[in-house]
């Protein structure tokens, strides 16, 4: 879908660099194989951190999915994060898929931060709420799937409504598609985390192609300072 799509280790690390120079203080990445499909293989995962690593600021977190779409048995997938050898420092575990506490526990046994990720339109929320891992994660990402910009903001609110309950469990707030931009001027507005990049959404608030992750963030820094003034 996009022809800037970064895939190597070289080009997600100057990806994740430009993107830290536009004011990203936080990586989410895709490590992907030489066919450009997500994979959790030790030797991908590695070469893309450490290529990352040499390229931003110590103080930079870089994370990795765990997505069921890379590997569909949980406890592949948790096998393949114990056979990494250079760890991430968080990684998102989408709790409305099967085997996410099995997957989440084999990233807690390897000291990698876990970001919960909560989809709306699923029963992930609850499902979370009812788990003992609220206490355990680094954070919570709030998915808005709701891609549609005149609904996605109510959608986000029903998110948060049902998050409401984990109380001071620090959450970042994001949307997709044509959501992507309404939503994280929402979490701006409410002083929540929230991120952008092509993962999430290929155009600029404005519907043009964007060119890469680093003007998306800074459009993204100038819509939050925008409504953290408003605040």
């Amino acid at each position: 879908m996009c022809h800037a799509l970064p895939v190597s280790p070289a080009e997600l690390a100057a990806e994740a660099a430009a993107a830290v120079s536009a004011g990203a203080s936080d990586i989410h990445v895709h490590p992907k194989d030489a066919a450009g499909r997500d994979t959790l293989e030790a030797d991908t995962v590695a070469a893309v951190l450490e290529a990352i690593r040499a390229t931003v600021p110590a103080h930079v977190q870089i994370g990795v999915t765990t997505g069921a779409w890379v590997e569909r048995d949980p406890r592949r997938r948790a096998a393949l994060v114990r056979a990494w050898t250079t760890l991430p420092d968080h990684a998102s575990v989408n709790w409305h898929e099967d085997g996410a506490e099995h997957v989440a526990q084999a990233l807690l046994v390897r000291g990698v931060g876990i970001e919960a990720g909560i989809y709306s339109g699923t029963d992930a929320a609850r499902r979370f709420r009812a788990s003992a891992w609220p206490a355990r994660v680094v954070r919570v990402l709030a998915e808005v799937t709701d891609s549609e910009p005149d609904t996605a903001i109510g959608t986000a609110a029903a998110l948060l409504d049902e998050l409401e309950p984990l109380g001071q469990t620090r959450i970042l707030l994001h949307g997709e598609d044509g959501g992507a931009w309404p939503v994280l001027g929402y979490a701006a507005r409410l002083g929540l985390d929230s991120r952008i990049g092509m993962e999430d959404v290929l155009t600029m608030p404005d519907g043009t192609p964007a060119t890469g992750n680093a003007e998306l963030v800074t459009a993204a820094r100038s819509i939050i300072r925008e409504c953290s003034a408003q605040r």
